[in-house]
């Protein structure tokens, strides 16, 4: 009986083993005709006042593309393959948890919300358009834990656009 519970569990571990190479995500190649990606520096239309932070956010996106795509980057809109712009929404840094005994914040929450385009400028056609949202939780009063929820909002939205990028190919 032992026997035979082992031979089923080395069948299942062959099996297992054969199948992983066969798994594959649709449509998450770049199109041969994609070499080049230009990104402008994002836009900021959140009246917060973050300029520093939508050059952050675009040199993080860039970072990204370049190290996880076959695309290189380009600084020139009109000879690149894509396109990508994007748009900061809005910024807000408010209360997240309050104390239950003075009833002031005790944690603030970043929220970053970023509206991104990508184009296919050979074929001339929109691949996609959509709002990302970053955020991240810091104690009161701690800027330096203030900065990195920023860095974390930003890293969480450029993260999220590079997945719509590399999964939406079509």
């Amino acid at each position: 009986m032992r026997y035979a519970a082992m031979r089923i569990v080395l069948l299942l571990v062959v099996f297992a083993s054969l199948l992983q190479g066969c798994y594959s995500f649709s449509g998450g190649s770049v199109p041969s005709h994609m070499k080049t990606i230009a990104v402008p520096v994002f836009q900021d239309r959140s009246r917060a006042g973050i300029a520093q932070f939508r050059t952050e956010l675009t040199r993080r996106m860039t970072e990204k593309i370049e190290a996880q795509t076959p695309l290189r980057m380009t600084p020139s809109r009109a000879t690149a393959d894509a396109l990508l712009e994007g748009t900061i929404l809005s910024f807000s840094d408010e209360p997240n948890q309050l104390s239950s005994t003075t009833e002031r914040a005790i944690t603030n929450r970043i929220t970053i919300t970023v509206s991104a385009v990508l184009q296919d400028r050979v074929n001339k056609r929109v691949l996609f358009e959509r709002s990302f949202i970053g955020f991240a939780d810091y104690q009161v009063g701690n800027f330096s834990a203030q900065q990195d929820a920023l860095s974390q909002s930003i890293e969480m939205i450029a993260a999220d656009i590079l997945d719509t990028i590399v999964s939406d190919w079509k």
